[in-house]
């Protein structure tokens, strides 16, 4: 019974870290239409430059994450504004925009790899190996304090989308941007937040990342593929949705320790999304946007 509390909270605990890197990926298809294949690049590039503020300027990796974010933030302003708005829009710029951010991600991984080489690195502070009693188990400082950022940060996403002007305007062109260019929306604009925000959200997955496991430079390639299976599994589009799949990918992963070799266990993800796509291709909880 231990053992299985012990499973079920270290589920829960990885369950923050898999949502917040899938939120950036869902809200930015499930406004755009786009597959953001950049979205591994930027969690990378969120992980190394909390590491190069904690080494270089001895900030706290915590404290940087307001200034992660808000580099990320202008890097998606800056991707979109310069590359993605000149794409076509629908089934015709998919193919494109798949190559083109596929592109944009590989020239950030070999910038990473000239900057700090392909060493793993990894972000020790003074707390790293301390530890906090709850549930009678020994729980690290480290993925609590990750879980409660984000889920903190993810309320807050959704609190901007229910309840803000520019929330619900986000919601609106996800489901029909030509009646918002009528009533007088920016769709634009609008695009352009969009994809700023699922970047700043990817720089911040990456940042939490970094917290609890080493990286290098071709850190966020399985990050996107699991980003990719709980949007999917949780319905495109779908914020509660994904929030559930995060925590049903990381039960299962965390279970499958328990009979497949640890190598094996990041295969069951994809062996579940193969089951989704067959049985339910809307996803567990059906297709929604950003409901």
């Amino acid at each position: 019974m231990e053992r299985f509390t012990e499973l079920v909270v270290a589920a829960v605990l990885l369950a923050g870290l898999y949502a917040t890197m899938a939120y950036g990926l869902g809200i930015i298809y499930g406004v755009l239409r786009i597959v953001n294949l950049n979205h591994g690049g930027v969690i990378m590039a969120g992980a190394y430059l909390g590491w190069v503020m904690h080494e270089r300027l001895g900030i706290d990796p915590y404290l940087s994450i307001p200034i992660v974010m808000v580099f990320s933030f202008l890097l998606g302003i800056l991707v979109y504004r310069v590359l993605v708005r000149h794409l076509p829009r629908g089934a015709a710029g998919g193919v494109q925009s798949l190559l083109l951010l596929f592109g944009v991600w590989l020239v950030l991984r070999n910038v990473a790899y000239l900057l700090f080489t392909g060493n793993d690195q990894t972000i020790r502070t003074e707390y790293s190996t301390r530890s906090i009693v709850a549930f009678g188990l020994a729980l690290s400082v480290n993925r609590v304090a990750v879980f409660v950022i984000a889920v903190l940060m993810l309320i807050a996403l959704h609190l901007f989308l229910t309840r803000t002007f520019t929330g619900k305007a986000i919601r609106a062109v996800a489901q029909n941007a030509d009646s918002c260019t009528l009533v007088g929306v920016d769709v634009e604009r609008i695009y352009a937040l969009t994809f700023a925000i699922g970047t700043a959200l990817a720089g911040l997955a990456g940042l939490l990342g970094a917290m609890l496991f080493s990286f290098n430079p071709s850190y966020g390639s399985s990050d996107l593929l699991k980003s990719f299976v709980i949007v999917v599994l949780g319905g495109l589009g779908s914020v509660v949705g994904t929030a559930a799949a995060s925590l049903i990918l990381a039960l299962v992963e965390v279970f499958a320790i328990l009979a497949l070799p640890a190598y094996l266990t990041g295969a069951v993800g994809f062996v579940l999304l193969v089951l989704v796509l067959v049985i339910r291709p809307g996803g567990l909880f059906g297709q929604r946007v950003l409901g």
